[in-house]
């Protein structure tokens, strides 16, 4: 997934409008809809710092290409960067429902 997809998705999922993205990295919305575009093709380091700090992501998660498939289930990937962008109330959520069926995983090993 390209850089510019990605802000979008992550912009999108979060409900918020180009200009409270630049407002929050102190950018012009027409900087972000650049970059959202990918009209914009090399941001500075700065920029994507601020745009993985304001989403919660590393600057390698915004930059790095597609997993390769062979090696990653598509699906877990994707699961995995939705779970980057849940509040933290959510997040411990899902950690505690994770931690539920490991329990209960362990516990049909355990009876076998």
């Amino acid at each position: 997934m390209s850089l510019g997809a990605k802000l979008k998705e992550l912009r999108l999922r979060r409900g918020q409008s180009l200009q409270q993205v630049a407002d929050a990295i102190g950018a012009s919305k027409a900087h972000v809809f650049g970059l959202e575009t990918e009209q914009v093709k090399n941001p500075s380091f700065g920029i994507l710092k601020r745009l993985a700090n304001h989403f919660k992501v590393s600057v390698e998660d915004l930059v790095e290409d597609e997993f390769d498939a062979q090696e990653e289930d598509g699906s877990l990937v994707a699961m995995f960067r939705d779970l980057k962008t849940l509040n933290e109330d959510d997040l411990q959520i899902v950690k505690s429902v994770l931690e539920s069926i490991k329990m209960k995983t362990k516990a049909k090993l355990k009876d076998k």
